[in-house]
This record gives structure tokens, C-alpha cells and sequence, in this order.
């Protein structure tokens, strides 16, 4: 039976869509009574011991008293039983500024792990609320610089962890956030750094991963994987089981080694069964090694738990592959969720602007495409927002503009299909037949399964230049 009128996504209203999106979390949240805490990198718990990502052999560092603001992690495996224990004891101890810096961190983890940013301001709340009762402790400063990346806003992100470390230079919290702000500040250098100097401090699994992905970004996948491995290696916690595969499981998705990638995301799965990255991974790989079934059943188990704009988009263009009755109009039901977290996203103080621009230049608004790249560029210049930018400038038919900003996106050495997608098809449009020619057929060799559109459109681009 064919869709309503009322179910047509032009026919579903903003508000709709939000409450859409407010469901769906609602749903995540009974899904997952267990392990939601295994889900994040930046409040993952490191359990293994010496430091591994310069090199084995260190002497153990001895390190300062640890800030007393608990980990959500350690609230144990049900999140959402935690938050009501912490609050319950805030209602008896409402003074204790541990508890309230340990409730804002795990409101930041609820809302990245259930998709519903709506979390955001009862976290901000808490988070200030530590610090009105001790200035300055490092817990809270570290949960405002986590806060402030969950919201994408990296360059707080970046001046609370430094804040943070100034209080207690050993926060592994804070000093993976000065990772994660450098990096998406474009800062790369600066970042490498900061991975070597956490790594000498508090080595273990959220410093690894992230010591990993400076060197991918800079084209260096033997030494990322090497450092995962290790990581791995050293990992005893379901949770950093789940989480290490999982990065390791992404790194081999992306040098287009599906096989490799599907025994990671299993190892992660057999950690924790409801691990959504590694759920989403999987589906990805076997999307790519020809499963479009086995994808799309997974891909809608993901949104279904995870409503986040990568999925949502992922599941569209897996119904638009697959071209079967329906599927037009189901994929732009994926779509139009999209444009309802991104509203809700908005709405709690997150800057949506990539995800804007990412989403829209292939699946909505052109125009507002090009507007939020240009403001995302306006505030950070990473190989993320440059390949943003450029696609949107393309897609708007200002090729020669764009240009420079794929060229750009390419330039670290950072091994990316979509990236020479998009440039390869930009140097076409300019001219540059020899050029764009040679970065179709480097994504294709590289990740010849990147995108279930994208993959489509180099080969025809390909096809059509001989």
C-alpha cells in the first residue's frame, strides 16, 4: 500500500519531524538498558596500563591524585539509572560539586549516545552548577570542554581543557578534549603534539584512538593501525574492546579492506551486541561487499536507536540504490529526519552547520548547503570543512571556486574516498581531465564501495571521459 498524503515528507511539518526525532530517541533510550557508556571516545575509561603510541618500554609515570569528579563510566551499565542515582543524591547533597561535574558529563554521554541533544542544556546546567560550588575544579572544566565539542563549538572545547589542565595536567578527560579541539580546529601539527604529550601523561584508550587519527589524517595508516592494534592488544573492558575494534574496524572500511573491516566490527559485536557504532560500521562493509539487504536491515536498526544525520543518509541512499517500489519516497522519509535533528540540534545549542552542508548538497536545500559551508569555514579550516565547502560550492555550479577547497581537502595525505570523489569530479568540471580522471580512479581503488551513490557517480564520470 502506497504512502498517505499526510506521509509524504513535503507533507510532514518541522515540528512533526522533531517530535519524529524525539520518538526515535525515546525508543533508543528502552532499546538500551545496558553498556550505553561504551559508546563515546571522549568519557570511554582507559584500562590498560603504559603507554603504547610513541613506544613500549616507557617507565609507568607517576601521576597526582585523580580529580574527584567520577566517571560516567563508572555509573555503571545502565546510563539512565545512573543520572536518576546522581540526581536522587544531588536531592540530599545538593552541595556535593563531584556529583553535579559526574551528572553533567553523563547528561553529555546520554545525548551522544541516544542521538538527542536535547540533553545539552540540562548538562550545561549541571556543569556550571560544580562550578558555582568550586571554581575551577578540573572535573567540571573538563565536562564543560566535552559539552562544548558534543556541540561543536571546538574552540571552547579547546580553552575548557586547557582551563581544566592548568587545574590537574594528568585529566585524561581534558586532555583527550585539547586532542579533539586541535583536531577540529584544523590544527594538525599542534594536535600531533598534544597526542604525544597525553600519551606521556595518561596513556590509554581514548588517548591511543586519537593518537591514531592525527596520523591517519596525515596519511599515515600503518602507524594508526599499529597503534590500535596495540590498544587492543591491552584492552581487558568489554567496552574498550568494543570501542578499539570498532576505530579498527573504520580504518579498514576506509583503505577499502571490507573483509578485514567485518572480522573487527564482529570482534566489537561479540563485546557488546548493542554497540551502535560497530552496528553502523557492519552495515557499511556490507554494503560494500555487495549485502545491500543485510545493510539496509542494519542501517534501520541503527536510526531506529541512533537518529544521527550520517545514518539517516547512509539508509537513504541505500533505499535510492536499491531503486526497489517505495524506496524513493522511503529514503526521503530519511531525509527529511535529517532536517528534524538538525532543528532539534539547533535548538539545544549545537552547531549543525557541516552536517547541514553535508547533508543538503546531495539530499535538500542547495543554496542553504552553500551557507552553512561558508559559515562552518568562517570558524575552523579542517580537511572535513574544506571538502564541505567545496562540494557545496560544486554542487551550486561554482566549480572554479571550489577548486582550491577540494585541492585543499587532499592535501594532508588523508586517505578518503568521498574527498577524491568530490575533487576528482570538481577537477573535471574545471578542465582538468587528466587530474580528475586520476582522483576518480584513486577513490574507486582505494574504497571502491565509499558511498552507495557516490561509488556510481565516479564510475559513470569514469566512463564518460574515455
Amino acid at each position: 500500500m502506497g504512502p498517505t498524503a499526510a506521509e509524504t515528507p513535503s507533507a510532514v511539518g518541522p515540528d512533526q519531524r522533531v517530535a519524529a526525532v524525539r520518538r526515535f530517541a525515546a525508543a533508543g533510550r528502552r532499546w538500551r538498558a545496558a553498556q550505553l557508556v561504551c559508546c563515546a571516545a571522549l568519557l570511554a575509561i582507559a584500562l590498560t596500563g603504559g603507554a603504547i603510541a610513541v613506544g613500549a618500554g616507557r617507565a609507568p609515570v607517576t601521576v597526582p591524585a585523580a580529580s574527584t569528579a567520577v566517571d560516567p563510566g563508572a555509573l555503571g551499565g545502565d546510563l539512565d539509572a545512573g543520572i536518576a542515582a546522581l540526581q536522587a543524591h544531588l536531592r540530599t547533597q545538593p552541595k556535593d560539586s563531584a556529583a553535579w561535574a559526574t551528572l553533567g558529563l553523563a547528561y553529555v554521554e546520554q545525548a551522544r549516545t541516544e542521538g538527542d541533544p536535547s540533553r545539552y542544556p540540562q548538562a550545561d546546567k549541571a556543569l556550571l552548577r560544580s562550578l558555582a560550588l568550586a571554581p575551577d575544579n578540573d572535573g567540571a572544566l573538563a565536562g564543560r570542554a566535552a559539552l562544548a565539542a558534543a556541540r561543536h563549538d571546538f574552540k571552547d572545547a579547546l580553552t575548557y581543557a586547557d582551563q581544566a589542565l592548568r587545574q590537574n595536567p594528568y585529566s585524561e578527560r581534558a586532555l583527550s578534549s585539547r586532542i579533539d579541539g586541535l583536531v577540529e580546529l584544523g590544527r594538525y601539527a599542534e594536535a600531533s603534539k598534544a597526542a604525544e604529550t597525553a600519551d606521556a601523561r595518561k596513556p590509554g584508550v581514548p588517548v591511543f584512538t586519537r593518537y591514531a587519527y592525527v596520523h591517519e589524517l596525515q596519511g599515515d595508516v600503518t602507524t594508526a593501525r599499529r597503534v590500535l592494534k596495540q590498544a587492543l592488544t591491552g584492552a581487558t573492558a568489554r567496552g574498550d574492546i568494543a570501542y578499539v575494534s570498532a576505530q579498527l574496524g573504520q580504518l579498514a572500511w576506509n583503505q577499502g579492506d571490507y573483509r578485514t573491516a567485518l572480522a573487527d566490527y564482529a570482534r566489537a559485536l561479540a563485546a557488546d551486541d548493542t554497540y551502535l557504532p560497530a552496528l553502523e560500521g557492519r552495515a557499511r562493509a556490507q554494503a560494500a561487499s555487495g549485502d545491500r539487504a543485510a545493510a539496509i536491515k542494519g542501517m534501520e536498526t541503527v536510526v531506529s536507536r541512533y537518529p544521527l544525520p550520517g545514518p539517516l543518509v547512509e539508509l537513504g541512499e541505500l533505499y535510492e540504490a536499491r531503486g526497489g517500489a517505495g524506496d524513493r519516497v522511503r529514503a526521503q522519509r530519511q531525509y527529511a529526519l535529517v532536517n528534524a535533528w538538525i532543528a532539534l540540534a539547533r535548538a539545544n545549542g549545537v552547531n549543525a552547520d557541516l552536517d547541514t552542508a553535508l547533508a543538503a548538497a546531495d539530499h535538500g536545500d542547495k543554496a542553504a548547503a552553500l551557507r552553512a559551508a561558508r559559515a562552518e569555514w568562517a570558524r575552523r579550516h579542517t580537511v572535513h570543512t574544506a571538502d564541505a565547502l567545496a562540494w557545496a560550492l560544486h554542487v551550486n555550479g561554482r566549480d572554479a571556486e571550489a577548486l582550491p577547497y577540494a585541492r585543499r581537502a587532499t592535501a594532508t595525505g588523508y586517505r578518503n574516498a568521498a574527498f577524491l570523489y568530490h575533487r576528482g569530479m570538481i577537477e573535471l568540471a574545471t578542465g582538468h581531465r587528466t587530474a580528475g580522471r586520476a582522483c576518480l580512479t584513486f577513490a574507486l581503488r582505494l574504497n571502491p564501495g565509499f558511498s552507495p551513490l557516490g561509488a556510481a557517480g565516479a564510475r559513470k564520470a569514469l566512463e564518460a571521459t574515455q
